[in-house]
């Protein structure tokens, strides 16, 4: 069929559903819903069997619907009605959600119903987490269910919930005197990625994202505090007292001066001057993984045949400077155990995104610095984290995708001898999306071993000029990832353990490794590392510093979240 993908940005679902339903044979083409004699524009060219919605902020105009079958995506079960449907469900603690595929009519979220899953909705999640795996994954089964039907089904049962607006600002607000941890977790967690919660750290109004429950251990070393205090810091978090205990708040957006943008940063950063005399609660990377930190450190296995795994989860992906730094320095102490397989396991929503844009904006406003250094800066540091990983000849090294991965991400994923993904995920290597920028984290190096010397120009076209979301078993099919096992994380996990076992028990272990440390030798005869980077980085100077802004124009662009004014041309394919 030839389907049109109608959205208010192409976002994660709808990435992923651009990957589904290509796969599944379908002609799939984009258009961001900007307006709507723009949509009936789109809906001209493209003369789509069906238009598919599964992001939007308005509604669909009558012009379309009426002549044209429109599915919209609705996260929220059968007659569970309105904009905020996931919100309201985290915030009341709901057991259970789901996913409605319904046509659009005149009515918001009450057309007939074409198919619909129900899930489990994980307590301790948070919306946005919510809405990347499970939403995306039921959405993707009833998508393309709904496509193959190709009409209405049987009505189901529905949600008792009804219509539900928006959640007023009053319903979210924390009390801090008498609401307890639970409760100021849920109120965060149901408002983030968006809008978070309104409130104020250090009498400076901000919103507040990325919440974490603080541990007993943690409470009783932490200075005391009245509910509302903060007490000390970790990493990017703040660790703030609460009636019953404390939770770490990760990250915020502080209210900016007039006429600068409002950015998602680390609490610890957004808040520098007021937190540099807290006292730094560390916690070693082996411990408890109970005990929040970003990056954490386990081993399993017996004597002689262990597995090292070093996970890493940095809020939306995004790895600042600081975050490359520590992550760097992790593997260097992961080098000092005794493992034969290290698996670097990014987090549950992303595996990485690349460098931190926020960061990085935020040093445009920054007296004594600029938003080229502290892109220099970053690049340079998350190329000091891949260089890491290609330095590792003494044992097999792992890149675990529980999560999506973007740009930079992606090649620190393939960097490693072996790449694990599960079927959901979705990667972006390119990086030209954010104004045409060449990229660097070794990928010129990476790209032809992985795909070999012959195949590298056609690939490299493919994936870096291509710039289309690409599924796991398109990056499989060739070579950027070596195997896709099951559906979702924990299905990945539990066949992850079992193949890292595997590969650490293996009788020809010594000689794999040694043919490991050969090959890595032969390439460095050939091409060394060390002007890879340069070449790339010459690049990336000219990126930052030059006379060309496009690429400061397009970060600009995405942190403040100006509204498109077209559609980019490779995700419009039917326009000319």
């Amino acid at each position: 069929m030839r389907l049109l993908l109608l959205c208010h940005a192409f976002n994660g679902l709808t990435q992923r559903l651009h990957c589904a339903l290509r796969e599944a044979g379908h002609a799939v083409t984009v258009e961001l819903d900007i307006a709507d004699a723009v949509t009936e524009e789109a809906v001209a060219l493209a003369d789509p069997d069906l238009i598919v919605a599964p992001f939007l902020k308005r509604r669909i105009p009558e012009s379309v619907w009426s002549v044209r079958p429109c599915l919209v995506v609705h996260p929220g079960p059968p007659g569970d009605r309105g904009p905020a449907a996931l919100d309201w469900a985290v915030l009341r603690g709901d057991t259970h959600g789901g996913v409605t595929v319904l046509q659009a009519t005149g009515e918001f979220d009450a057309g007939p119903v074409w198919a619909w899953r129900t899930f489990a909705l994980r307590g301790d999640a948070s919306k946005a987490a919510l809405y990347r795996q499970e939403v995306t994954r039921a959405a993707v089964e009833a998508v393309l269910e709904a496509v193959a039907r190709g009409r209405p089904c049987a009505a189901p049962e529905a949600s008792p919930h009804g219509w539900q607006g928006p959640v007023p600002k009053e319903a979210r607000a924390i009390d801090w005197l008498h609401d307890d941890s639970a409760a100021v977790l849920r109120k965060i967690r149901s408002a983030d990625g968006h809008p978070g919660v309104a409130d104020a750290l250090f009498g400076h109004a901000c919103r507040l994202h990325d919440a974490h429950a603080a541990s007993t251990a943690t409470l009783a070393r932490a200075p005391q505090g009245e509910p509302g205090t903060i007490v000390a810091k970790r990493g990017p978090a703040l660790l703030r007292r609460t009636r019953d205990g404390g939770v770490w708040l990760g990250h915020v957006r502080a209210e900016p001066p007039p006429g600068e943008p409002a950015l998602k940063l680390a609490a610890t950063r957004a808040f520098a001057a007021e937190a540099a005399s807290l006292p730094e609660l560390e916690v070693p990377l082996m411990r408890d993984a109970a005990e929040w930190d970003e990056l954490h450190y386990a081993e399993t296995g017996e004597p002689n045949q262990r597995v090292g795994w070093l996970a890493f989860d940095f809020h939306n992906g995004a790895m600042s400077t600081r975050q490359c730094e520590r992550l760097r320095d992790a593997l260097r102490w992961a080098r000092s155990r005794d493992t034969r397989v290290l698996v670097l396991e990014g987090g549950a929503d992303f595996f990485s995104n690349g460098i931190h844009l926020h960061d990085i904006e935020a040093s445009a406003q920054t007296e004594g610095d600029s938003a080229a250094d502290a892109s220099w800066r970053n690049i340079n540091a998350i190329d000091d984290v891949v260089l890491e990983m290609l330095a590792l000849t003494d044992r097999h090294t792992v890149a675990l995708l529980r999560g999506n991965a973007g740009a930079g991400g992606c090649w620190l994923a393939f960097a490693a001898d072996f790449v694990w993904a599960h079927a959901g995920v979705v990667l972006n290597p390119h990086y030209k999306n954010m104004g045409n920028l060449y990229g660097s984290e070794y990928w010129t190096h990476t790209l032809p071993r992985r795909v070999g010397e012959v195949n590298a120009a056609a690939v490299a076209k493919r994936v870096m000029q291509g710039r289309l979301p690409m599924s796991a078993a398109e990056c499989a099919a060739l070579g950027l990832v070596d195997a896709v096992w099951g559906d979702d994380a924990a299905s990945l996990r539990e066949r992850a353990a079992a193949e890292a076992a595997a590969l650490a028990a293996a009788c020809d272990h010594a000689d794999r490794i040694a043919a490991k440390q050969r090959e890595r030798a032969q390439a460095e005869a050939r091409h060394p590392l060390a002007e890879r980077r340069a070449q790339e980085l010459q690049h990336m100077h000219r990126n930052f510093y030059g006379f060309d802004p496009s690429y400061h124009v397009a970060r600009h662009h995405f942190v403040t979240r100006k509204p498109h004014a077209w559609t980019p041309r490779h995700l419009a394919t039917h326009r000319p």
